[in-house]
């Protein structure tokens, strides 16, 4: 009886510790330990990172792929939506940087996401995290406000040519700042960039007339356009949109100025290889959807949509398009 309870209770201590040591090191440091399986993911909250203030273009796509996925439950659990504003996305995007391996933290791309990391020194790049899905594309009006004097471009770069113009974008070194800088540079003129925090504060300070001009999507710019509040002289795609026909591009008017900013999601670093692929199976489903496609062409954004390494290798070239046009505006 002696020998049988003996036996008994050694092998529960070696249960207890194999058990154990699934989450302890030797020297007592925890283990991270992937719980979930293609199965059963996802069993947590999503957090969601914007690394820009709330109502800019950034912020609208990304909560609108979140809403499609609660309502057509493609994810199925809670969803947090958080702001983290500040450095040009250097702020979230640093904070996201942290989250590696965590497949419950995603992220939208910007152009920020490229040019931060060109010219300030922080701790991560595009190549810091998983790509997972690009879900269309931007470009950007070149606006006044509508009572301003100016009615074409031309009218801009001539009154330029008298004083030298405030043009304000989100981001400190962005899309925003590049595709004034590349036209200024062929127009011939110089002018001060104001930087903000988030689409709000910059239409503000057009309205008000703190600024002579500004840029912006068609995702936050075509309401003020269509109430009147603000006039497009240029866009810069490479064709005019159906929204506003009669906008011409920067290229009709002799400008070589073109600069689309990616619209995408991002996992952090190292997650699974499974996550990977239910994220980008999820992505396929949104895109899929009538109330995605209805979003890109309420608001002007291109159908253009990568996945997985797809996405990865557009990632390389995006970032070398954003390395020589910022080369080419002397940044």
């Amino acid at each position: 009886m002696k020998k049988l309870l003996l036996s008994f209770l050694l092998l529960i201590t070696s249960v207890i510790l194999f058990a154990c040591s699934g989450s302890e090191s030797s020297d007592g440091e925890k283990i991270s330990v992937n719980a979930d399986s293609t199965d059963s993911y996802p069993t947590e909250t999503l957090n969601v990172i914007i690394p820009f203030g709330a109502g800019g273009g950034t912020d609208l796509y990304i909560r609108k792929i979140m809403e499609i996925m609660e309502s057509e439950d493609i994810y199925t659990k809670n969803i947090k939506i958080e702001n983290r504003e500040g450095g040009s996305g250097a702020t979230g995007w640093g904070f996201f940087t942290n989250q590696t391996g965590n497949p419950y933290y995603v992220s939208p791309t910007s152009a920020s996401l490229f040019t931060t990391p060109l010219v300030s020194e922080v701790d991560f790049s595009y190549e810091s995290f998983t790509p997972i899905a690009l879900m269309g594309a931007d470009d950007l009006y070149f606006l006044v406000n509508a009572n301003s004097k100016y009615e074409t471009l031309d009218d801009f770069i001539a009154a330029a040519g008298e004083k030298k113009m405030k043009i304000g974008g989100v981001g400190q070194v962005s899309d925003e700042m590049i595709i004034p800088s590349l036209f200024a540079k062929e127009a011939g003129f110089e002018f001060d960039y104001v930087p903000f925090q988030s689409a709000g504060e910059l239409a503000t300070a057009l309205l008000s007339d703190s600024l002579d001009a500004i840029v912006g999507n068609p995702a936050r710019s075509l309401g003020q356009i269509e109430g009147g509040l603000m006039k497009p002289l240029a866009f810069s795609g490479l064709e005019r949109i159906e929204h506003t026909p009669e906008v011409p591009t920067f290229i009709e008017l002799g400008y070589e100025v073109n600069l689309s900013q990616p619209r995408g999601i991002l996992l952090p670093g190292e997650v699974d290889e499974e996550v990977k692929k239910w994220w980008v199976d999820a992505m396929k489903q949104v895109s899929e959807t009538e109330a995605w496609k209805k979003y890109l062409s309420d608001n002007g954004m291109s159908e253009y949509m990568l996945f997985g390494d797809e996405f990865t290798e557009f990632l390389n070239k995006t970032n070398e398009t954003f390395k020589t046009s910022l080369e080419d505006t002397d940044k």
